[in-house]
């Protein structure tokens, strides 16, 4: 904290936090776990297995705090305002079916109710990618929208609401924009051949 009198110098300090996003498991060499991770990782496309970390911290601090929502009294208002914002934020991204109403049922969550709901394996399982690679490389050349913004992060969550907006981008060469480097390449080349034929 600054002296009294002394003027806060914030120039080059970085706001950003920086608290980690990941957990790295405690047994290093656990076959099993190894296993599973590398098919995830196969599965869905993933870059590392701190991909599969990230979103199994997500799921460890939801379940944790609907831990703590079960231990209150069902009437407790900040079981039912808190328990209400978590279950509704679930079904929003479509990780959890609007049925499941209970936070029992949060408790119960897989690491594979996210990862189906990244816009990475949406992207393939809507036919717009030939494999679940190509779709990630897709995503992160910006040739993929949801609704009018371009989405460059394979992670990104799709909301339900936003599932049937994911489309190609409006200036990608699939969405009907300008061609490609190579394509634009070659049929600059081809036209120059048509004109050398004319003044044969």
């Amino acid at each position: 904290r600054p002296c009294s009198g002394a003027s806060p110098i914030i120039m080059g300090k970085s706001l950003r936090n920086c608290s980690k996003t990941y957990k790295t498991p405690r047994r290093p060499f656990e076959k099993e776990r190894l296993d599973q991770e590398l098919k995830y990782c196969g599965e869905y496309g993933l870059r590392n297995k701190r991909e599969v970390w990230r979103v199994q911290l997500q799921m460890a601090n939801m379940r944790k705090s609907a831990r703590e929502l079960l231990t209150l009294d069902e009437k407790d208002p900040k079981r039912l305002f808190e328990g209400d914002a978590l279950l509704r934020r679930l079904h929003r991204y479509g990780i959890m079916d609007e049925d499941k109403n209970e936070l029992d049922y949060v408790l119960s969550l897989k690491t594979e109710d996210f990862l189906e709901r990244r816009l990475q394996t949406l992207v393939y399982k809507l036919g717009l990618a030939k494999s679940i690679h190509h779709a990630r490389v897709l995503i992160k050349q910006r040739h993929i929208r949801v609704g009018r913004q371009v989405v460059d992060v394979p992670s990104f969550l799709v909301r339900v609401e936003s599932q049937r907006h994911i489309d190609f981008s409006l200036n990608s060469p699939f969405g009907g924009g300008r061609p490609g480097r190579n394509k634009r390449k070659k049929l600059a080349s081809k036209k120059g051949g048509d004109e050398d034929e004319d003044l044969e």
